[in-house]
């Protein structure tokens, strides 16, 4: 079905193509390469990256929406790759190593990656239906500082059609300040294909944020949280969150992963907290 999904993706595209120049064409030739090498190579996907890949909006099926300059092209094409290479890590389920576990069930894991550095995965089932959680990750974004303490701040720079969003993140210090102040660009895409949502991301360049005083500019990406309903209790939604980020600065490796996990954990602690109020 994929295969066949590709190619109807790719010529729906071709008829976009004669009227695109520059980047436009580019990105649009790049986005149909890409789900073409990945439905002929990809090593049996589970279930839900199968139809989240199988049911995926080309990057041209938006320019009949709208017409995108080269500039916005160029930012949800990297929103694109984020999620892609997400996908792509989250579907090797090879290698990863367990980081913590804690009381309710809730995991982190870990793995190296040659052209990434090291990635954390947590997952974690939440006791509300899937749409309260995407309402509150991705419409109420903005809101997270207010239950996140890990987070100061979430502002919304630019929105790109319906699915791209540009942001600035600032972090919080930790305790101790361990790890001083950091700050983050990032270019978020956000997918509802069935049952499942991803919300995707990585970090950009974004020439009306540059890097601000007090703050360290972070990278992160590819990260993403995919959001699916628990079989059998669609009251209940399992959230996976791949976590790619490198701090800066010079912090040794055992104090950044401790971090990392941990950042992870304290999420999905916040995040029910934040579900569990009365009117959410």
């Amino acid at each position: 079905m994929l295969p066949a999904t590709s190619k109807l993706c790719a010529a729906i595209s071709y008829r976009h193509l004669r009227n695109m120049t520059g980047l436009r064409r580019q990105a649009a030739v790049a986005i149909s390469q890409e789900l073409s090498r990945l439905a002929s190579h990809s090593p049996g996907p589970s279930t839900w990256i199968h139809q989240v890949r199988r049911r995926s909006s080309l990057l041209s099926s938006r320019l009949e929406e709208k017409s995108f300059s080269e500039m916005e092209m160029s930012y949800i094409k990297q929103g694109e790759e984020a999620l892609q290479k997400s996908l792509r890590i989250l579907e090797d389920q090879d290698d990863w190593k367990t980081e913590t576990v804690a009381g309710n069930g809730d995991k982190v894991l870990s793995k190296v990656l040659p052209d990434v550095g090291k990635v954390f995965r947590l997952e974690v089932v939440v006791d509300q239906p899937l749409d309260t959680v995407y309402g509150e990750l991705v419409d109420n974004m903005e809101q997270m500082g207010d239950w996140n303490p890990n987070v100061k701040e979430v502002r919304i720079l630019e929105k790109i059609g319906k699915d791209t969003v540009i942001t600035h993140e600032k972090a919080a210090a930790t305790p101790g300040n361990i790890v001083g102040p950091r700050d983050f660009v990032s270019v978020r895409c956000s997918k509802r294909r069935g049952s499942t949502c991803v919300l995707a991301g990585m970090s950009t360049t974004y020439g009306a944020m540059p890097e601000q005083e007090g703050f360290i500019r972070a990278e992160n990406g590819p990260t993403c949280m995919v959001l699916r309903p628990l079989p059998g209790s669609p009251s209940q939604t399992r959230l996976t969150w791949l976590l790619s980020i490198d701090l800066k600065g010079w912090l040794p490796k055992t104090i950044i992963n401790q971090v990392l996990s941990q950042t992870q954990v304290d999420f999905a602690k916040h995040l029910r907290q934040r579900l569990a109020r009365p009117g959410l």
